[in-house]
């Protein structure tokens, strides 16, 4: 990354952050994805029952198994082996997590958390159940405003996701989305967090390097 990127994602990242803290987000800038990860396995706890919300992002921080290594309860609908009803009581159960995380498709500028999902389960656990929620969300999902998410979205997260899915939807063929009505469509629940929940304790950390999809 050059020195004049690093500026310019800082400048990006703080603006978000500040949108986000006036939205009433606990929110940060951190400029690596190593150093956002020692910050949110500050959360993480012996003991803990610590939810993933299926994130790229998150993976790639290889989070899961350092909050494993610390003693936390991981519950992870995508453990390899799960029939349906055992991957079902996974997904239930992390609605009442003591820490949940996730990332998001976009983050605005204007402070707001945009994401799309196929079944609900992240969406619902970030408008309430976890103890505690921490959404970790890399620079190239900063966006000026919602059109731009939703944009960012039809031209860039859904496609990829489908590829990385192996879904037979249109969009893996096109690149583009085409609103599709196929029961394999995972572009289901729309979700906008504009403020913070009430009820949550919410971090959001941007971090300054590209991440996820």
């Amino acid at each position: 990354m050059s020195e004049f990127h690093a500026k310019l994602y800082e400048a990006r990242g703080q603006r978000t952050v500040a949108a986000l803290k006036k939205n009433g987000f606990d929110a940060l800038y951190i400029p690596t994805a190593a150093l956002a990860a020692e910050k949110v396995l500050e959360f993480v706890h012996a003991g803990a029952k610590v939810g993933f919300g299926g994130s790229f992002t998150v993976k790639s921080m290889n989070i899961q198994e350092l909050a494993a290594s610390r003693g936390a309860v991981i519950l992870d609908h995508n453990k390899p082996g799960l029939g349906a009803e055992e991957k079902t009581e996974i997904l239930r159960a992390q609605l009442t997590c003591d820490l949940f995380i996730s990332s998001a498709n976009a983050v605005t500028m204007e402070g707001f958390l945009f994401n799309v999902d196929g079944n609900g389960n992240r969406v619902a656990a970030l408008s309430f159940g976890p103890k505690k929620n921490v959404v970790v969300a890399g620079i190239n999902k900063v966006v000026a405003n919602l059109d731009e998410a939703y944009e960012r979205l039809k031209a860039y997260a859904a496609p990829i996701n489908n590829i990385r899915l192996q879904k037979p939807n249109p969009c893996v063929t096109s690149g583009y989305c085409a609103d599709c009505a196929l029961p394999t469509r995972i572009c289901r629940i729309y979700h906008i967090l504009k403020r913070k929940p009430s009820l949550s304790d919410f971090t959001v950390i941007i971090v300054g390097e590209e991440l996820g999809f």
